[in-house]
């Protein structure tokens, strides 16, 4: 995603079937370049090239400083996760898969395409 949601700019389609989102991304991580730096969510805390939200150590609280950096982070990545929301409009990417599986990948891009024309950054 480009900054503010504003456009898609890589998509990464995977297999059908359940994959960890970390394992997911140690697959694919060598396609990008070792200073791209990714923002992630809890799902992917312990990878050095993802920025995080820190977690709650357990039966301890957060501090205010980390409770802000996590707003911070938190506010940043809203808008992957409103296009995230656009793409699970479309139930295909959201549930089991069932359609031919040679398909997959097409498929998933030309939902994105279609995300990216809703959004407005598709230019015809």
């Amino acid at each position: 995603m480009l900054p503010a949601g504003k456009d898609i700019v890589d998509v990464e389609a995977g297999k059908p079937g359940r994959k960890s989102d970390i394992n997911f991304f140690r697959e694919t991580q060598q396609k990008f370049s070792e200073k791209q730096k990714f923002t992630g969510d809890k799902a992917y805390v312990g990878e050095s090239a993802i920025k995080t939200p820190k977690k709650k150590p357990k039966n301890q609280e957060l501090t205010s400083q980390e409770k802000s950096q996590n707003k911070d982070l938190a506010a940043e990545r809203i808008f992957v996760e409103h296009i995230i929301r656009l793409l699970k409009i479309f139930r295909v990417v959201k549930e089991r898969f069932r359609l031919n599986s040679e398909k997959y990948v097409q498929i998933i891009k030309t939902i994105c395409g279609l995300v990216r024309l809703r959004v407005g950054t598709f230019i015809l």
